[in-house]
């Protein structure tokens, strides 16, 4: 929330989560005072995040989104861009649903994080957890293993941004937060995140963090492109 806030504040802002799984930030945005609406691909876990107290929560997927155009002023990608059909095609419609001035902020896997985080497959038996270095595997066994979710290079990134015509306003890495070792171990997540913090910092260590962090802006001349 504070990294989003850094760009844009949300407080009154008319804001799509999408892939918003449970709606975890569709309350948070809304406690911020935001205008919020999440959109997902799956139905039970829309349903679910209903249950526990999401509201305006939509079942859709990115490459058509059902708002029209310049409607919207934030659109967060948390972790999804890897997992949509068409990653060009979802962030022209990024473009086109939102407003002049208004801002994209998507989270995408490192293709320099050292550990694949989606689990591998092995044949036909799925692998979960976080699996050393295959994001530093050429591309035909990258993707052999790893054929449910891409990882990004900086230049492939930028290049699936520039689909969109948005303009960019930052580009950098962020670490993983432990938030399930906190759970448990807080003493441990706090060292971790400190050398974390620590990485995202440093000019050598930043890049092989666990995700890009892409902010893109609609500029107010883009207006008539997207119409």
């Amino acid at each position: 929330m504070a990294i989003i806030e850094r760009y844009i504040p949300l407080a009154g802002r008319r804001v799509l989560d999408l892939g918003c799984g449970l709606g975890e930030y569709v309350r948070a945005f809304a406690r911020e005072g935001a205008r919020t609406v999440g959109l997902d691909v799956a139905r039970d876990r829309l349903v679910e995040g209903r249950r526990r107290g999401a509201e305006d929560l939509l079942l859709g997927v990115g490459e058509s989104l059902p708002f029209a155009t310049a409607a919207l002023d934030v659109v967060v990608l948390n972790e999804v861009i890897e997992h949509v059909t068409d990653d060009r095609a979802t962030m022209r419609e990024v473009a086109r649903v939102l407003a002049p001035g208004g801002i994209a902020v998507i989270y995408a896997p490192n293709r320099l994080y050292p550990f694949e985080t989606h689990g591998i497959y092995l044949g036909k038996r799925y692998v979960f957890g976080n699996i050393p270095f295959v994001n530093w595997l050429p591309n035909i066994l990258r993707n052999r293993l790893v054929p449910h979710a891409r990882a990004y290079t900086e230049r492939g990134i930028k290049h699936v941004a520039g689909a969109s015509g948005l303009s960019i306003v930052d580009h950098s890495y962020v670490y993983p937060g432990f938030d399930n070792i906190a759970a448990r171990l807080p003493l441990l997540a706090r060292f971790l995140r400190a050398a974390c913090y620590r990485a995202e910092d440093s000019e050598a260590l930043r890049r092989f963090g666990l995700s890009h962090l892409l902010v893109l802006r609609r500029e107010p001349q883009a207006e008539s492109t997207h119409q």
